[in-house]
């Protein structure tokens, strides 16, 4: 089970020379994608990461149905062929070459359990070592933030101090990041578990950020800490 033990498991299936793109199941893939991803890995040999435009992320708000992602889908702007070097990949779309990763030994992190929230980041800065990880635009889709099947608040509140931290200790986020993805979180539970939005359990993810701190400052502070919450 989880995220990261499915997409190595992916990986390892997989010949050497094969790009592998990983998608959620709510994002809605745009015409010609494919075979931008498939271009870019032929034409650019030091390309390890890719990941594509979002025309729209529901993943901040209640999400997106289905008809409202085809719609903006269908009016997206046509691709430029436009690349530009980013940070790390999108994990609701990102692509990966195969050779790369399994050659220096690289994997997704599975002490990063179930949602493996922040894996894209660990990962793409893992491969960024040895390629480029960048953004095109011919790759690109609507990821609808389906609310179903997530995580629940409690575990996604403890990843959200945990999994950070654990990255800059691994050297794959930096301090700065980290702090700053950190202290977003924390305030949007605090400031909004009073009056939550109805597809957000605020009290739960703000319990789950308390539960991190304690388990911090007693020394046991780990991402695999959600299986036992």
């Amino acid at each position: 089970m989880g995220l990261c033990a499915q997409r190595n498991t992916v990986i390892a299936a997989l010949p050497q020379d094969a790009i592998v793109l990983f998608l959620d199941d709510d994002f809605l893939l745009g015409d010609g994608s494919v075979s931008a991803v498939r271009k870019l890995f032929d034409d650019r040999p030091d390309v390890a990461v890719a990941t594509g435009r979002v025309l729209a992320d529901g993943i901040g708000g209640p999400g997106l149905t289905h008809d409202e992602g085809l719609s903006i889908l269908n009016q997206a702007p046509p691709a430029a062929g436009v690349m530009t070097d980013t940070y790390n990949a999108y994990g609701c779309n990102m692509a990966i070459r195969v050779a790369t990763a399994s050659e220096n030994d690289l994997w997704f992190d599975t002490d990063l359990p179930f949602y493996g929230w922040l894996e894209d980041v660990d990962m793409s800065r893992k491969l960024a070592a040895h390629g480029a990880v960048v953004k095109i635009d011919g790759l690109y889709g609507v990821h609808l933030g389906t609310k179903k099947g997530r995580s629940r608040g409690v575990p996604l509140g403890y990843s959200q101090i945990a999994n950070p931290l654990y990255l800059v200790k691994r050297g794959t986020m930096s301090r700065r990041k980290a702090y700053r993805l950190m202290g977003r979180n924390i305030l949007a539970n605090v400031a909004r578990t009073p009056r939550p939005e109805a597809w957000i359990d605020r009290f739960g993810r703000l319990r789950g950020n308390i539960l991190a701190f304690v388990d911090l400052l007693r020394g046991r502070m780990s991402p695999t800490r959600i299986r036992d919450l």
